[in-house]
């Protein structure tokens, strides 16, 4: 029986990095559909449930990707309505890599000291990889997690949609340049830089000389990085007294959490993959 791998993508062409390591992960075949919305996946999920007995329905899997994480949420909705009794398949949703890179970081971040208690700050956090990871910190018990955002309309909005999915409170912030991305960070003991490819959002001199400062990661791997004085290699290196992660130093365990999460959808074919239990899998494997 052939472990077959549904990609069901919101973009119009269907993510490669998805695919590969959908291989890497154990599925003999990745089928790749792109330009999905909750409106038309439904034949194909139909396609998934029906076909096989019950006892080897957990040999069908299906990964929601694409760029846009909350297209992503509303199609794995729309993927989930369409299960009832035992006709169902196990899903996954990781959208830009947002479960995966997020898990990977602050699973790193929390491996390396303390979170419980301590003032987060994720710049550039309006993505789907900053949105995830301040929802991860606020859930390890961190004291008080702000996104930022040159627009204060769109850190409001993105943490107004994780208050709404998992019931977070988050703090938004204008955080225009270097400037204010510094002041951001004033009394923060954690960063986690989450910013665009190739975007530098704080100098080194912003962040060297903060003594509560105690943990940063950047997931920016494109130069020049997020964090300046910063290697996209550091593996919990220490740097001015704080303990750097690079985005290639944690990027090992994303890899390596989404392929076991690939390799678990075919365990059974009741399971559902999304932030909490995609996190709980980092922490056991970081």
């Amino acid at each position: 029986m052939k472990k077959l791998l549904f990609q069901f993508d919101t973009d119009l062409h269907p993510s490669v990095f998805d695919t590969v390591v959908g291989y890497d992960g154990g599925a003999d075949q990745v089928i790749a559909h792109g330009h999905l919305t909750p409106d038309n996946v439904g034949p194909l999920v139909e396609g998934t449930i029906f076909t096989r007995a019950p006892k080897d329905k957990k040999n069908t899997a299906i990964f929601v990707g694409g760029s846009d994480l909350v297209a992503g949420q509303n199609l794995l909705r729309a993927v989930r309505k369409k299960f009832f009794a035992d006709f169902r398949v196990s899903v996954m949703l990781d959208s830009n890599g947002s479960n995966t890179t997020a898990a990977a970081g602050v699973a790193k971040l929390a491996s390396s000291g303390t979170l419980a208690g301590k003032k987060a700050v994720v710049l550039a956090g309006t993505g789907p990889v900053g949105q995830r990871a301040a929802v991860m910190l606020a859930k390890e018990g961190c004291s008080e997690v702000v996104i930022t955002s040159r627009q204060m309309a769109r850190a409001e909005h993105a943490c107004a949609e994780m208050k709404a999915r998992f019931g977070v409170d988050l703090v938004p912030v204008e955080a225009f340049d270097d400037d204010a991305r510094a002041a951001a960070i004033a009394d923060a003991q954690i960063v986690f830089a989450t910013g665009a490819a190739g975007v530098r959002l704080l100098e080194e001199c912003h962040w060297r000389d903060r003594p509560d400062l105690e943990l940063l990661a950047d997931a920016n791997a494109t130069p020049p990085l997020g964090l300046g004085g910063t290697d996209m290699m550091d593996r919990g290196t220490d740097r001015h007294g704080k303990i750097v992660w690079g985005a290639i130093g944690f990027g090992t365990l994303k890899l390596a959490v989404h392929r076991a999460c690939i390799a678990k959808l075919f365990e059974r074919n009741d399971q559902v993959f999304d932030a909490e239990e995609i996190f709980a899998l980092a922490k056991t494997m970081s």
